[in-house]
């Protein structure tokens, strides 16, 4: 009996150390990403927690006003909220969702 307890003392012990290591999900910071878009490149800074993406911002892009306000306006806060890229995209606009979701992605990769 005791060397039952013992091993299960020891199984609980291994388990816990195993989910000791770190679950940082990134490197915090601030990174860049690039992607095409449909007039041309579409760059995003995102900014990283340890864990989360806390911030999504728009700093260059060359697409079409009126058209790709939708994509432009809502996707970095949809991303934000859902702590990722896969996002769906705004009808209307969907070669800007899907640039900035690509770059937005292409700095994540940076973070990892």
């Amino acid at each position: 009996m005791k060397t039952f307890k013992a091993m299960i003392a020891a199984a609980a012990l291994v388990t816990m150390v195993g989910c000791s290591g770190s679950s940082a999900a990134y490197k915090a910071g601030t990174y860049t990403g690039t992607a095409e878009g449909h007039n041309g490149n579409v760059s995003v800074e995102v900014t990283v927690s340890d864990t989360a993406i806390t911030a999504v911002k728009v700093t260059e892009q060359a697409e079409t006003a009126g058209i790709a306000d939708g994509a432009l306006n809502t996707l970095p806060d949809a991303i934000v909220k859902a702590n990722s890229a896969e996002v769906d995209a705004v009808a209307g606009c969907t070669d800007t969702s899907e640039a900035i979701k690509e770059a937005v992605k292409a700095a994540l990769a940076q973070a990892k």
